[in-house]
């Protein structure tokens, strides 16, 4: 697996304690998942780049 995609993964595996505590009302939760989603939404882009590469390179090194 990729280095972003691990980091993804960790990311949300991190957030959802949050996610639970933002759904019961903690709004200090709900700040926390925001910007949780900010840096999934860079690393998605990582990804998306990293996975452009390796098409154009014709495949996984």
């Amino acid at each position: 697996m990729s280095e972003h995609f691990d980091r993804l993964v960790s990311v949300v595996e991190a957030t959802r304690e949050d996610v639970v505590k933002a759904e019961g009302g903690n709004k200090a939760a709900t700040s926390r998942v925001r910007k949780s989603m900010q840096e999934v939404k860079a690393i998605a882009q990582d990804i998306r780049k990293e996975m452009l590469e390796l098409r154009d390179a014709g495949g996984a090194s």
